[in-house]
């Protein structure tokens, strides 16, 4: 679908509006079936609606709320707001006389218009006229939060919610309720098969910010292929919100199950949307081991079926001393681990439940040792990045050194892999605005593609993989990836590391990604280093003072060392700190890393 509105014959229609209406039409071609009986005739008759009227309905779609001040809608393309509103008020779409909370009031004036409208009640409260308006607010919200009764200035017959005119009446502005954003937010979701994404998405594509690969699109890509998805999407969303406005005290341990309960409760057989469940099953989990529910949140990892709810369930169990049933758990992730991760971590548990229940102690094969250094170095006077002032000192015109984390692995192996990544694979992709295909993440993201991957990695052996890597960085370059970098990758990089990486290593490295994309995508070394006329490299990761590796870096480097490629850790230390001289009583100091 076409994003670009410049090259449209109906050149008098603002962009926004022709990118609006492309979506509706995307919608009543590719999800007539499951449109309502409200969201179809709103289709209708918003194709019918003066130009004005529809421009102004967008303009406020695209800006945050509901509520909108008539005097703060001013556009050249729309004109008077209020008259281009009436044709939606005739349909209920819009409300030019909504009334109006504290809350709302306060938000949609100014602090100088708040003083006006309660200048009997500040009189009335010592050192009201000088707060701020957030500190105003909490001050008047005892006087009308009920039924009016309490107004300090005495009308017992004022409401809590009212129109504009009645809490200023001074005023001659308007203010416009959009009553119909609800059903514009299903038709956003179904559009965009999740609500983090908004229409703003076709004024960037518009404008060139961001560029997204042509997909094709098959009715068994849609992100809902029953109405019923789109109610369980919403449900969810639903219950993710209230996870962010649990009661505090003791009300929220019955508010959670009530909420996991809600959760469980619903139905669906959409293999998408039971990943959104399961990963917010995993979110209440966290959430109740924060506050030390240990019993809520074993109940809510045992009913979880996403990435790491295992292991959260044996380091529950350990806090709730139940060792024995933490320690049978383990046992099995051990056996049989889920991923590197989780192998990482339960490893990390054992030896202390073994102590705890009086088992005997397990030798484990001590991994290879990673090779470390210190490196002392004069503390910069302005507060560079660590990894910086490393790559700084040294890099040199032999042996390069360049600032790379997880963007170069990572983009080598996006560039190498474009196709499968862009599979129209069904549930995949739903849009034209996509990073990325939705199944990223998901389990199974590997097996579907299995084929089309093992043709990319089969490239590493034939040598063909130079070819494809420079004619995706050429053919693709500016496009949305979630694995290329396009703001580090430069010709001259490429072509270092396709010199300078042996075609095993990057092998074993994409095979490590596709294993656990979520997991396995970061992690890597801060820096590498090229030795262009041996052909040679060295990946570096680098640790500032005090800093220590997290546990995605030791998976890295531990998988590196294991398969023979040339990683170190460089600790840096800045000359004439006092923790300085005490390291170098005891680390042997080596300056270079030749």
């Amino acid at each position: 679908m076409a994003t670009g509105a410049r090259s449209d014959p109906r050149s008098d229609v603002p962009y926004y509006l022709l990118n609006f209406e492309r979506a509706l039409a995307w919608l009543a071609e590719r999800y007539d079936d499951l449109l309502d009986v409200e969201e179809q005739a709103f289709l209708r008759a918003f194709a019918g609606l003066p130009q004005a009227s529809r421009a102004l309905l967008v303009r406020m779609l695209m800006r945050q709320g509901t509520l909108f001040r008539a005097s703060r809608l001013t556009y050249n393309e729309i004109g008077c707001p209020l008259l281009a509103a009436a044709p939606m008020a005739a349909f209920g779409w819009i409300d030019t006389e909504p009334g109006l909370t504290l809350d709302n009031l306060f938000a949609l004036t100014t602090r100088p218009e708040l003083l006006e409208i309660f200048a009997g009640a500040i009189a009335l409260i010592p050192g009201a006229k000088a707060l701020r308006k957030a500190d105003l607010l909490e001050t008047l919200r005892p006087f009308y939060a009920g039924d009016g009764g309490n107004d300090l200035e005495g009308d017992a017959d004022n409401p809590a919610v009212r129109p504009l005119s009645s809490w200023h009446g001074a005023t001659s502005d308007r203010i416009l309720h959009v009553a119909i954003a609800p059903l514009c937010e299903r038709l956003r979701l179904m559009f965009f098969g999740n609500l983090q994404q908004d229409w703003s998405e076709f004024v960037l594509a518009d404008l060139g910010v961001f560029q997204y690969e042509k997909v094709p699109f098959a009715p068994s890509s849609r992100a809902f292929q029953q109405r019923a998805d789109v109610d369980v999407y919403l449900a969810l969303q639903a219950c993710r919100e209230a996870l962010d406005s649990l009661p505090d005290g003791d009300a929220e341990s019955a508010a959670i199950g009530t909420l996991v309960a809600t959760i469980r409760a619903i139905a669906t057989s959409n293999a998408w949307l039971e990943t959104r469940r399961a990963k917010l099953l995993f979110r209440i989990g966290q959430h109740c081991e924060r506050r030390q529910n240990w019993a809520a949140a074993l109940a809510v990892y045992a009913a979880c079926a996403w990435p790491g709810a295992r292991h959260r369930r044996v380091r529950v169990l350990e806090r709730s001393e139940r060792f024995a049933e933490a320690f049978a758990l383990a046992g099995e992730a051990c056996a049989a681990p889920e991923s590197e991760e989780e192998a990482q971590r339960v490893a990390r548990m054992m030896p202390r439940l073994r102590r705890k229940l009086g088992e005997p102690m397990v030798r484990v094969t001590a991994a290879r040792p990673v090779a470390r250094n210190t490196l002392v170095l004069p503390k910069p006077e302005n507060a560079l990045p660590v990894e910086y002032v490393t790559r700084d000192h040294l890099t040199c015109e032999a042996a390069p050194v360049h600032y790379v984390e997880n963007a170069l692995i990572n983009s080598l192996f996006g560039l190498l892999c474009w196709e499968p990544v862009f599979a129209a694979v069904p549930g995949a992709f739903f849009h034209p605005f996509q990073r990325g295909p939705a199944d990223l993440h998901a389990p199974d993201f590997h097996a579907r593609r299995a084929a089309q991957f093992a043709a990319c990695l089969a490239q590493l052996d034939s040598g063909a993989y130079r070819e494809t890597i420079l004619r995706h960085l050429q053919s693709k370059a500016g496009l949305q990836s979630p694995f290329v970098f396009w703001g580090l990758l430069t010709p001259e990089l490429v072509a270092l590391a396709l010199d300078c990486l042996p075609a095993a290593h990057l092998k074993l490295w994409f095979e490590r990604l596709l294993r656990d994309v979520r997991g396995n995508r970061s992690g890597l070394p801060d820096l590498i280093r090229f030795w262009p006329a041996e052909r040679r490299y060295e990946l570096i990761e680098v640790k500032g003072p005090g800093d220590r590796l997290q546990d995605n870096q030791i998976r890295w480097l531990a998988y590196c060392v294991e398969h023979g490629m040339p990683v170190r850790v460089v600790d840096v230390r800045w000359a004439g700190d006092d923790a300085t001289a005490a390291t170098l009583d005891s680390i042997h100091v080596t300056e270079s890393l030749t």
